[in-house]
């Protein structure tokens, strides 16, 4: 472990620490977003229907979210370093089989097993990053991570959108695995090895929370074929359901929950994690479809469509920074209702307009506008989970956080997929217009709930003291040592491990 130091200059190890675990970051970042421009031409060449391209993105979510928690606890047992070289090693081998996917099914199942392998990227990230860095010079450390992650939001559509036009699709797959193999040796050769609280898995409670969310997802997902009353969804549905509720009371009883149940208690944290689920899903479910709008409905080239998507990027790499100082001044709840409320009206607007044809330059405003709010809100839903818990339970927060954003994400696309399937379909773009339609106004509702969800969020957060209970935390960024400078790391690092 570093010793500490009063200089706020990072070292040469440091740096190197820093600059690994951010571009592994901005891998998995950017794979999530690259793919939304190349949606229209994986259909194409697999000859994919609209469940078959719901499921390239959801597959990869799925198991992204409920992989999450487990990972973390695996560093914490078996090594960081060495999980972390796992989960490179895994998302460069699964991104292999998307490229050399011969048909949409095995697409699918590739995006699963690459799902898996960010799941053990991202926490673990943050982890080597907290244990490589001191206290007094962690701020510096995460203002990069963070900055370098979101540069992908923006950048992300764009780049899919060039390699999809200049070359072919399978290479926004493909060039990960040059990228995963350089982080491999730098981790091998730069990073050091370090271990957390040993915590004991719970294989129970994984196949719990893993098994409900396949069973409420895959009843989203086809529901609008299968038919919304038939057997197979009401059934599916149903055990979902079930096994959620088995999870709860699992982990009521659990010695060492993977999830505190107690957590809920908190007011501010139940909205952070109810906020976030409504607005990924919303955010996540707008992106699968404006870029195949853009292409199918307005005819964009992919790296026009990229391009014509920057607008809404740029003010998620840049509101944040205004509204996180904003909001320690004005409280969570404005920036959760306003920027969720702005969100859902620019989905609407879009709604209004959409036709085939549409001059691009009506789309710009209401672009900013949805792209302004769902960037206010984020910092706000973050600050709203991790600001309210305790320092002991931080780890477990934003693990929880991380997670109920992905499956918001994935319970997302299915909504609005579903709400495009009613209306519409691929045959023209008239009949995609129309679909595409009824997908804003999904989002829009969404988004409203939770913009609502926010009305019931405390005006202040009151601060957190540390317990008597070891911090588990402050152990897994500083040794067993905790203070409050350990505390606000955690909830800086929770802030920043989610740029998508």
């Amino acid at each position: 472990m570093p010793p500490n130091s009063t200089s706020p200059t990072l070292t040469a190890a440091q740096r190197w620490a820093v600059a690994v675990t951010a571009l592994a970051a901005m891998m998995v970042t950017l794979d999530s977003l690259v793919v939304t421009s190349a949606l229209g031409a994986i259909r194409t060449a697999l000859h994919a229907s609209i469940e078959e391209l719901e499921w390239t993105v959801t597959a990869y979510v799925l198991t992204f979210a409920v992989l999450l928690m487990t990972a973390a606890a695996l560093g914490d047992r078996f090594g960081r370093r060495r999980m972390f070289i796992t989960g490179l090693a895994v998302f460069a081998a699964a991104s292999a089989g998307c490229a050399l996917a011969p048909d949409v099914g095995a697409l699918i199942a590739a995006r699963a097993v690459q799902g898996a392998g960010a799941a053990l990227l991202m926490p673990l990230a943050l982890a080597l990053l907290g244990a490589a860095i001191p206290a007094d010079r962690r701020s510096k450390a995460l203002g990069v991570f963070a900055g370098v992650t979101g540069l992908a939001v923006p950048v992300g559509p764009l780049l899919g959108g060039a390699i999809v036009t200049g070359v072919s699709w399978p290479w926004i797959f493909w060039i990960n695995i040059p990228i995963a193999a350089v982080l491999i040796s730098l981790a091998l050769t730069r990073i050091d090895e370090s271990f957390g609280p040993k915590a004991r898995l719970d294989p129970g409670a994984l196949l719990l929370v893993t098994a409900s969310a396949f069973g409420i997802v895959w009843a989203l997902v086809r529901g609008s074929k299968a038919g919304w009353g038939s057997a197979e969804i009401l059934s599916t549905l149903t055990v979902g359901v079930l096994l959620a509720v088995g999870f709860v009371r699992w982990q009521r009883r659990a010695v060492e929950p993977m999830l505190p149940m107690h957590l809920f208690a908190s007011r501010a944290f139940s909205v952070g994690n109810i906020a976030i689920f409504f607005e990924w899903g919303s955010a996540l479910g707008a992106l699968f479809f404006m870029a195949q709008f853009l292409q199918t409905g307005l005819g964009f080239s992919p790296v026009r469509a990229g391009l014509a998507l920057m607008p809404w990027g740029a003010t998620t790499f840049i509101v944040p920074q205004i509204a996180g100082v904003l909001i320690g001044r004005m409280g969570v709840r404005p920036f959760i209702v306003a920027g969720l409320g702005l969100h859902a009206a620019a989905m609407i607007w879009i709604a209004v307009i959409a036709e085939p044809g549409l001059a691009y330059q009506q789309l710009i405003a209401p672009l900013i506008v949805s792209g302004s709010g769902v960037a206010m809100s984020l910092p706000a839903t973050q600050s709203a989970a991790l600001g309210s818990v305790a320092p002991q339970y931080v780890g477990k927060a934003s693990g929880a956080y991380s997670t109920m954003r992905q499956l918001g994400g994935a319970f997302g696309v299915a909504v609005v997929v579903a709400a495009f399937a009613s209306t519409g379909s691929y045959a023209s773009a008239q009949t995609f217009n129309s679909g595409f339609t009824a997908a804003m106004v999904a989002c829009a509702v969404l988004s409203l709930a939770g913009a609502l969800s926010g009305l019931v969020a405390p005006r202040r957060i009151p601060p957190t003291r540390p317990s008597e209970t070891t911090d588990q935390t402050a152990h897994l960024v500083s040794g067993p040592r905790s203070d409050v400078r350990n505390s606000a790391w955690s909830r800086a690092a929770g802030s920043g491990s989610d740029a998508m």
